[in-house]
C-alpha cells in the first residue's frame, strides 16, 4: 500500500490529509479531476493492453494454422511417399516374379532334358535286360544241350575212339 499511497501522493492525492486546500468542495473537485485523469490514463493503458492481447491471440492463431498446414503438407508428403513406394514395390515384385518364372522355365528345360535322357537310358537298360535274358536263356539251353549230349556223345565218342585204336 505504501507504493500505492506514494503514487497517489505524487498525483496530488494525500488520503484526507490537509493538502493546503481550504474548502472541501475544492478538494473534491480537484480529486475528481485527478481521478478522471487517472481513468483516462488507465483506459488508454488497458486499451493498449487489450490491443497487445489481441495481437498475441492473432499471432498464436497464425502459428497454430501454420502448424496445421505444415502437418497437412507432411501428411500429403507421406501419402505420396507411401503410394510411390507401393508402386515401386509392386514393380519390383513383378520383375522378381518374372525373373523367377524365367528361372523356373530354364530349370524345367534342364529337368525335361534330364528326364528324357533318363527315359532313353531306362529304355536301353530294359532292352539290354531283354537281350541279357535271351542270352541267358540261350546259354541255359546250350548248357542243357551239352549236358544231355555228353552222355550220347560219350558212347559215340567211345565207339569212335574204339575205332581209332
Amino acid at each position: 500500500e505504501e507504493g500505492w499511497g506514494s503514487w497517489l501522493q505524487s498525483k496530488g492525492v494525500n488520503n484526507g490529509e490537509n493538502n493546503g486546500v481550504s474548502s472541501p468542495s475544492i478538494a473534491t473537485s480537484s480529486a475528481n479531476r485527478q481521478l478522471m485523469m487517472l481513468e483516462g490514463k488507465s483506459g488508454s493503458y488497458f486499451s493498449s493492453l487489450d490491443s497487445s492481447i489481441d495481437i498475441l491471440k492473432k499471432r498464436a492463431q497464425e502459428l497454430i494454422e501454420n502448424i496445421n498446414e505444415s502437418r497437412q503438407k507432411d501428411h500429403a508428403l507421406m501419402t505420396n511417399f507411401r503410394d510411390s513406394l507401393k508402386i515401386k514395390v509392386s514393380d519390383l515384385t513383378e520383375k522378381l516374379e518374372e525373373r523367377m518364372y524365367q528361372i523356373y522355365n530354364h530349370h524345367n528345360k534342364i529337368i525335361q532334358d534330364k528326364l528324357q535322357e533318363f527315359t532313353q537310358k531306362m529304355a536301353k537298360i530294359s532292352h539290354l535286360e531283354t537281350e541279357l535274358k535271351q542270352v541267358c536263356h540261350t546259354v541255359e539251353t546250350v548248357y542243357k544241350d551239352l549236358c544231355v549230349q555228353p552222355e550220347a556223345t560219350t558212347s559215340e565218342d567211345q565207339a569212335h575212339k574204339e575205332g581209332e585204336f
